[in-house]
C-alpha cells in the first residue's frame, strides 16, 4: 500500500494520565489513519495499554486532560460501550469470553438478536457462522468456548468485535500467548481486515511482528509520544524501533554474557506430579529438572500447559501427587 495521506479516523491530543504518584502518560499525541495497521510500541511500563484504556473507555473521560477525535468529532467516553458505539473495540490480553457459554452465545453476548420477546437463535447461530468465516475460523457455532484452544478463542474475540461493525480494532498483545503457527494466522487476518477497510491498532513486543505488518508504528517511552515511523518510508527497522524505545544506540542486542559455571546441584526434582485442588485429575506428571547454584532456570509452554502448576506444586499451594 502507499504512503498517501489517508484520511484521520482516530486522534489523540495531548493526553495526560495519572495515577497516585505516577504519571503514567505525559502529553501524548497519537494518530490513526483510515484503513492502516498502526503498531504501539515501547518498553514496560511505556504506557501503552493505559493509552489504549484511556481510547475505548476503561479510564472513562474526566479521568485524565486531553481531546479524543474520531472521525473528527470530539469524543467523551465515559465507559466501555461508549466506545463501542463510535466503532471502537479492544481485545485485551485476559479475553473477555464465558468459557462455559458456546461461541455463537459469546460472538452475540449483548447484543442478542430478538424476535418479539425472545432470542431468535437460529439468526444469531447463522449471523455467528457469517463472522466466524470471515475470521477465518472452521468450529461449529455451538462448541463451548472452553473446548477451543487460546488461538482459536482469540478470533473469536475477533469475530465479537466484527459483528458490531468495528471502525477501529485495538489488538493488545495479541500474540504473546499464542504458538507461531497461531501467530501468523492472526497476522494474515490482519492483512484480510485490512483489504476490508477495517483498521488496526496493534501493541506487542514482538518486533518481528511489527516490522511484518505495520503501515506506521509509534513509539512511546516513560509515557511520552517519542516519534511515529513510517514503514512505507523504509523508517521501521528492529535497530531503529529499539534505539527509539530505549533512548539510545544498542550494537549488540544479544551480548554474550560470560560467568563461572558451578556444578554444585542446588534443587532436583523427579517424576514430580500434581492434581487440582479437591479432584483425581492431573494437572502434572512426570517432571524432571535439576537447577545448579547460579543459575537461571525457565520453564517455557503456551497457556495451560502447567507452568503455574508446576510453581504453585513445588512451594505448597497445589497438592502434589
Amino acid at each position: 500500500m502507499g504512503s498517501f495521506m489517508r484520511a484521520s479516523l482516530l486522534e489523540m491530543k495531548g493526553i495526560t494520565k495519572t495515577f497516585p504518584g505516577v504519571k503514567a502518560l505525559s502529553d501524548v499525541s497519537f494518530r490513526v489513519e483510515v484503513g492502516e495497521i498502526h503498531c504501539l510500541v515501547g518498553e514496560n511500563g511505556a504506557g501503552k495499554s493505559t493509552l489504549m484504556k484511556v481510547l475505548s473507555g476503561v479510564y472513562p473521560h474526566g479521568s485524565y486532560s486531553g481531546e479524543i477525535l474520531s472521525d473528527g468529532k470530539a469524543q467523551t467516553f465515559r465507559h466501555i460501550s461508549d466506545s463501542e458505539k463510535a466503532g471502537i473495540a479492544i481485545i485485551h490480553q485476559e479475553l473477555a469470553l464465558v468459557p462455559e457459554m458456546t461461541v455463537y452465545e459469546n460472538i452475540l453476548l449483548g447484543h442478542e438478536i430478538r424476535k418479539g420477546l425472545r432470542v431468535d437463535w437460529n439468526e444469531t447461530i447463522r449471523q455467528a457462522a457469517g463472522v466466524l468465516k470471515k475470521v477465518r475460523l472452521g468450529v461449529n457455532p455451538a462448541t463451548k468456548v472452553k473446548e477451543l484452544g487460546v488461538g482459536q478463542q482469540q478470533l473469536v474475540e475477533i469475530a465479537k468485535a466484527l459483528s458490531r461493525d468495528v471502525k477501529l480494532l485495538i489488538l493488545d498483545e495479541p500474540t504473546a500467548a499464542l504458538n507461531e503457527d497461531d501467530c501468523d494466522n492472526l497476522l494474515d487476518l490482519m492483512d484480510d481486515l485490512r483489504r476490508e477497510g477495517v483498521t488496526c491498532v496493534l501493541i506487542s513486543h514482538k518486533l518481528k511482528e511489527v516490522i511484518r505488518i505495520a503501515d506506521k508504528v509509534t513509539v512511546l517511552r516513560d509515557g511520552r509520544t517519542v516519534c511515529t515511523l513510517d514503514a512505507h518510508q523504509g523508517e521501521v527497522s528492529e535497530s531503529s524501533l529499539i534505539k527509539h524505545m530505549v533512548g539510545r544506540e544498542i550494537d549488540d542486542i544479544y551480548p554474550k554474557r560470560s560467568h563461572e559455571r558451578s556444578e554444585e546441584v542446588v534443587l532436583e526434582v523427579f517424576d514430580w506430579g500434581a492434581r487440582k485442588h479437591g479432584s483425581d485429575r492431573a494437572v502434572l506428571k512426570d517432571i524432571n529438572f535439576h537447577l545448579k547454584k547460579g543459575e537461571i532456570i525457565g520453564f517455557a509452554g503456551l497457556m495451560g500447559s502447567g507452568r503455574t502448576e508446576l510453581a504453585r506444586s513445588l512451594f505448597g499451594t497445589r497438592q502434589a501427587l
